[in-house]
């Protein structure tokens, strides 16, 4: 156990959705950190464990309204907010207090992609100037030194962190690709929503936001800079009956003298000394139920029955690597901490 005096002083905002809880739960075992202050509007003065009766044996502070936290004593913020209220509460704090957004309010580079996105002004462009989005494998030099981070969105972390390598290494073309994602029920938020009834998804599946999702800008930017070109996907996602977990089935056209092996080797090359990025053997299926409970990607790669085609497989736990499990590796990285402290822990299985 770390020195009191080496702790990370944090504080989660709207800590009782399901990436807060999640935050906790990794936080917990890390040496490093130091929870100060929990808020949540709707559940404020009660205890933590109130919300998440699962993590009754942590001690912790009782939830309070953001108006109460001392942010001058602490080192570090998470933002669990929802889209569109955290950036007038980041541009509200302290300029020298580190803040990790988990929401989509500082992922979108250009404010006027944002406002035409999601319906509004984007209300603190200045932040927005300086915030660094926080793929770690991917961005990691600029994350280290940054005072705002973006964290990304699950499903553009299961489609970037296997087409950025290959568009960068000139594997693919950037100009046709398929992106047909599915996720679990949490992707959704912790909010009660009448089309997120049990009787409403159990037995059944159904693709949502067609053509008008709001992670395809941001995977789209990520996927430019790799190409240093605007780049233009083809992304459904789908929602499937189960709490956690995102499959990406994503469809690629061979570059000239590309083949799915020369597509497996440049993945390995990149990924070769990443700790939460696998590359699985040749034939496998990567799966939901692989990372479940991890901060792992697991990434497959098929040769399509179409010429000069290949089909990538990418697997995600969302709440971990698509958001909380992320979250806190991008903590370590800012830092100077092991990536993989409080991220070790291996899949659940069954």
């Amino acid at each position: 156990m770390a020195k009191r005096s080496n702790r990370i002083r944090i504080a989660i905002l709207g800590a009782s959705g399901y990436t807060g809880g999640e935050l906790v739960r990794l936080l917990a075992l890390h040496p490093n950190a130091e929870v100060r202050a929990l808020t949540a509007e709707r559940h404020a003065g009660r205890p933590f464990a109130a919300v998440f009766p699962h993590l009754a044996g942590v001690r912790l502070p009782d939830l309070v309204r953001i108006e109460e936290v001392d942010f001058g004593a602490l080192d570090l913020v998470f933002c669990c907010l929802p889209h569109g209220t955290t950036q007038e509460v980041v541009a509200g704090l302290p300029a020298a207090l580190r803040v990790i957004d988990l929401s989509a309010d500082f992922r979108l580079a250009d404010v006027e992609t944002y406002a035409a996105w999601y319906g509004h002004a984007h209300r603190a462009p200045a932040l927005q100037a300086g915030a660094v989005y926080g793929l770690t494998e991917i961005e990691r030099a600029r994350i280290a030194p940054a005072r705002l981070v973006a964290n990304p969105g699950c499903y553009p972390t299961t489609a970037q962190l296997p087409l950025v390598p290959l568009i960068e290494a000139g594997q693919i073309l950037a100009e046709d690709i398929v992106i047909d994602a599915k996720s679990g029920m949490t992707g959704a938020g912790r909010a009660a929503k009448e089309e997120m009834l049990f009787s409403e998804v159990s037995e059944g599946i159904h693709a949502y936001g067609v053509a008008r999702h709001r992670h395809a800008p941001e995977i789209e930017q990520g996927l430019s800079r790799a190409a240093r070109r605007p780049v233009v996907v083809n992304f459904t996602p789908h929602l499937m009956p189960m709490s956690r977990g995102i499959l990406a089935s994503i469809y690629v056209r061979l570059a000239p003298g590309a083949s799915a092996q020369s597509l497996r080797e440049a993945l390995r090359t990149r990924y070769g000394d990443e700790p939460f990025v696998r590359i699985v053997p040749e034939g496998a299926s990567p799966a939901t139920r692989h990372v479940r409970g991890s901060n792992f990607c697991l990434i497959g790669v098929f040769a399509d029955r179409l010429p000069g085609r290949a089909i990538l497989l990418s697997a995600i736990d969302n709440l971990v690597k698509g958001a909380s499990g992320q979250a806190v590796q991008n903590m370590n990285a800012m830092f100077a901490l092991p990536e993989t402290t409080a991220l070790e822990q291996q899949p659940l299985f069954p």
